[in-house]
């Protein structure tokens, strides 16, 4: 019997991959005052899914994770360690990583990168995103706090963000085509 080995990653795609999780914690300082001021993660995030391809723009958003779980101060607020992801909101932290999982599933069921496919399964990701996130807050703060209402925690952590979102992903996807035909990935 005859075993055949995954095929290796190439160091150009381990380099892609770093400089990828790197823009997506800068993206994370990056803080956009409003009447709810939102950052660009989901940006960074949608516009690594978007160069890099599903499989390692999900690498990207996994070593994102990592680096903030390990203390370094990747996440919103040159925040980090563990702490980030067991509060009420680290539900969408680590929803960044199911957006990701979903638009390279989406790829892989598909089997193209066409625009529009692009564009919805990002939208999808940003809404499997957003239900774990909303159902970690309520669980973490029904914990702390007390129980609220769904419709309570969707016009507090989802209703606000969605137009700043889906503007997000118009500019990853804006962006992408260029981005990803000067670095030429394969």
């Amino acid at each position: 019997m005859t075993v055949s080995a995954a095929p290796k990653m190439k160091p150009q795609d381990m380099a892609y991959i770093a400089l990828f999780a790197v823009m997506i914690a800068i993206c994370a300082w990056i803080s956009i005052p409003m009447t709810i001021p939102f950052t660009m993660q989901t940006f960074g995030v949608f516009l690594a899914v978007g160069v890099l391809g599903g499989k390692r723009g999900s690498l990207a958003v996994l070593v994102y994770l990592l680096l903030g779980i390990v203390g370094l101060p990747v996440f919103s607020g040159f925040s980090g360690g563990v702490g980030c992801l067991v509060g009420s909101t680290g539900g969408y932290i680590v929803g960044f990583l199911l957006s990701a999982l979903t638009v390279w599933g989406m790829e892989a069921l598909f089997g193209t990168r066409k625009t529009w496919l692009l564009a919805l399964s990002m939208v999808l990701g940003l809404v499997v995103c957003y239900a774990f996130g909303t159902a970690w807050f309520l669980y973490f703060y029904a914990h702390s706090t007390g129980p609220i209402g769904l419709v309570t925690a969707l016009g507090w952590c989802v209703f606000p963000y969605i137009i700043p979102d889906l503007v997000k992903i118009a500019l990853a996807l804006a962006i992408r085509k260029r981005l990803a035909a000067a670095i030429r990935l394969r």
